[in-house]
Order: C-alpha cells, then structure tokens, then sequence
C-alpha cells in the first residue's frame, strides 16, 4: 500500500543483515521507521507493539529467528531465541506458528546453513502473507459487490481495531476487501472503532484509509450498536487473532459486543481469516485461549497531539485508581455470519473449517 504516494510493505529487508519496520506507536502524527537488527529487537517490537496484528507478528518473529541465526547459529541460540519470541505475546497463533514453521525448518540443518535458510523462509513466509491477504480481498469484494448490488447504494461498514495493510505485510485481512471494493468503484463507507485502550482503530485504522482516500468516520467504541438500530451499518467486517476449529474467533476486545449487536438487528458479520490465523488444536475458545492481559497504563493513560503541536501523554484516570487491560475477547461461533479465507468464505462450522484446513 501506499503512504504519501509511495508503496511501503511494513517490514522489509535492508542492508547489513537488519529489518526494518514502521513503528506503528508513532502513527497516526509521525511516520517513523525503526530498524530491527538482532533478535531481541524484534521481541521488543512484538511485545511493544510497535508492530501489532497477527499476521505480521507472525512475519516478526520468523525475521526474529533469521536475525538470529545470522548471529548465532547453534541449536542452544535456535531454541532459546524460538521459546522467547513465541512468549512474546501470547494470543496470537501467528507467531507460535511462524516461529515454530521457522524452527522445524532450521533444526535439522548445519549451523553453517542456518542463517541463509532463515532468511529464505522469513522472506517466503512474507510473500506468502501478501498473497493470502490479496485473495481475502478479492473474495471479500465478492460479498461487498453483491451487498450494493441489493442495495443499489453506499454500503456502510463497521470494523474494530486495525486489520488493515499495518497489520500484516500487506493489503491487510478485515480492510483487503474494502481496498478491492473501493479501487473497483463501489460506492462505501467505513465506520471506523476508535477501540480503546490503545486507539488501533482512530490511530491506525483511520490514517490507512485516509492514505488511500477510502470514505470513513471515526466512532466511538459504544457507538456500533445505535448505528445499527438505525440501518446504518450494512456489514460489519473484522479481523482475527485465533479462530478454533469450529469456528470461535479471538479478537481485540470488544469485538464480541460488535458481534452481539450485529446479531440482534440482522448486520451479516464476517471475519477476515488468513489460514495461519486457525488452530486446529482448539474447539471452545472461551475456555481454551489465553487472553492476553496488558498493563493498566494503557487503560489509565493516553496520548495524543496537543494544540501547540507536541505529542503528549496525559493520565485519564484518579491517580490510585485500579484497572484491568483485557487485550481480546471471543466472539462465539454462532455469532460469525462468515469466516473470508484466502480460499473463499467458509461458514464457521467444525466441518467446513477443517475440510478448509486440508487442502490449505
């Protein structure tokens, strides 16, 4: 995708054996790239999110391994820089699964051919997200398309967090098929969720499809609901951290109140899901996926640009006051009107899903 008019991946190789990414804390008032040389610098990038979303966590942690490889090559740096990217967050299926595609890869091989195959797969395992991404979008237009058509109108989205180009490599999971729509000419609309704590979708979200010129209005996350009690929401598409095998869907939190509300007033809601993103080894989400909780300065604190032009952090809440950070939640299956893959929209049914699984 493009920023100012020039085409950006958000992460890339560069000279001297390094990475380099977008640090998504400084958006949406700088643009700033950072450079990612060793493996702790990657940790620190997933853990930090400075680069968030599952599917380019996973792609972090593989270049996380083949900056370190390029270090040290040995079986003891392999499986200690692998245990200690996957714990990096632990929500995402993403990463455990980049990382470990990494070192079922790397394990069996010499450790003078380690480094050079690292890079190989990172960089393979990056295409492969563009591509994924790119088909999620052409059977998401599909949906979009045949929404205008019966409308003969805008079509007026809703989507939570950001799960759009900056959350993967490229084009994005949730916001893929509103490129696909809107560079086809339909006419749409995203209602954009600030999404609270760290504002994803107001920072993120909103400065995307800005750079793109897509129409769209930030709302606030308790906002969703009146939208759709007064028809204004035709579609509600969101993205996905860890779907299970029948179909439960772990994302930002708040996105099962979306669901709950799209489900009382008649909204189809759809979740964008590379294959990566599901886990076969999970049935029950509520029960089985562990939810991530962050620190309460995220809940307490904000930051933001002030009038005389400076970025601050300012506190929101009584100083002494207490908080919990649950970074996702699971929207049951029951609730997905669809799941969009890169190989068709699947109804989220144990069945379906895992006959999708076994020819992905």
């Amino acid at each position: 995708m493009k920023v100012r008019g020039i085409p950006y991946r958000t992460i890339w190789e560069t000279a001297g054996g390094a990475v380099e990414i977008i640090d998504q804390t400084r958006l949406p008032h700088e643009f700033v790239t950072l450079r990612l040389e060793n493996m702790r610098d990657a940790e620190r990038a997933i853990r930090g999110m400075q680069v968030r979303g599952a599917p380019l966590i996973g792609v972090t942690g593989a270049y996380g391994v083949a900056l370190s490889m390029q270090h040290h090559a040995s079986d003891a740096a392999l499986k200690a820089s692998c245990d200690l990217l996957v714990k990096a967050r632990p929500t995402a299926v993403n990463l455990k699964w980049a990382v470990e595609r990494m070192r079922a890869l790397l394990s069996p091989l010499p450790e003078g051919e380690r480094a050079h195959a690292a890079w190989n797969e990172a960089r393979r395992i990056a295409d492969e997200d563009v591509e994924i991404n790119a088909s999620i979008g052409r059977h998401g237009l599909e949906l979009i398309q045949n929404l205008h058509r019966k409308k003969g109108s805008t079509v007026n989205m809703l989507t939570h967090c950001n799960a759009g180009w900056l959350a993967t490599v490229d084009w994005g999971t949730a916001l893929a098929p509103v490129y696909a729509a809107f560079d086809a000419g339909i006419d749409l609309h995203v209602w954009v969720d600030e999404t609270r704590p760290r504002n994803q979708g107001a920072s993120l979200t909103a400065w995307e499809l800005m750079q793109h010129g897509v129409p769209h209005t930030v709302i606030v996350d308790n906002a969703g609901g009146h939208l759709m009690q007064h028809g204004l929401v035709d579609m509600v598409i969101v993205g996905a951290d860890r779907v299970t095998a029948r179909g439960d869907v772990c994302n930002k939190i708040g996105t099962y109140l979306k669901a709950l509300a799209a489900h009382d007033n008649g909204v189809p809601f759809y979740v964008a899901m590379p294959g990566p993103t599901l886990d076969p080894a999970m049935s029950d989400g509520i029960r089985e996926i562990p939810i991530e909780e962050r620190g309460e300065d995220e809940v307490c604190y904000m930051s933001g640009l002030c009038d005389d032009g400076e970025i601050r952090r300012m506190r929101i809440a009584p100083l002494g006051a207490k908080a919990a950070n649950p970074a996702f939640d699971v929207t049951p299956a029951r609730l997905v009107s669809g799941l969009i893959t890169e190989r068709g929209v699947v109804a989220p049914d144990e069945g379906m899903i895992r006959e999708q699984l076994e020819g992905r």
